[in-house]
């Protein structure tokens, strides 16, 4: 792992090194989220987020089960209640 170092200018703004970007799959206008963790910066991709939510998410859905057509399903039954 190798170390880069970059200036923080006005505003706060920081230039991330092409290097990096292009390691962590970054284009110009990509949205990521910004943490810190244990004092460190984590600059991770929007899409690495969703990911990592989606395979927390898919812990607590039992095998064979379909979230969505669950959902549907209760969607239409309310629906024809009202």
């Amino acid at each position: 792992m190798a170390s880069h170092s970059a200036t923080i200018h006005e505003g706060g703004r920081m230039v991330v090194p092409a290097d990096l970007l292009r390691e962590l799959g970054l284009q110009d206008g990509d949205t990521v989220v910004l943490d810190v963790v244990e004092g460190m910066l984590r600059v991770r991709s929007r899409d690495a987020v969703i990911a990592e939510i989606q395979a927390l998410a898919r812990g607590f859905v039992p095998e064979g089960v379909s979230v969505v057509d669950e959902l549907i399903a209760e969607r239409r039954t309310e629906a024809a209640r009202d």
